[in-house]
């Protein structure tokens, strides 16, 4: 468990400087924001991927 732990606080960590680094770059509103949804989309897709496995459900096919 601490493991999980450490490896979401990691990842917080990359994806927040990935996200403060977007915010410094000067792109057009519209980019901005499409790179700040993808970021956001990535980091979602990635904590339930880590967490599904603890929540004690599997039973969808796409989840084993």
């Amino acid at each position: 468990m601490l493991s999980i732990l450490i490896s979401i606080l990691v990842m917080c960590l990359i994806f927040g400087l990935i996200w403060w680094i977007i915010t410094m770059i000067p792109l057009p509103a519209p980019f901005a924001q499409v790179a700040r949804v993808v970021i956001a989309v990535i980091f979602c897709i990635w904590l339930i991927y880590l967490l599904v496995p603890y929540a004690g459900w599997s039973g969808h096919p796409l989840l084993r």
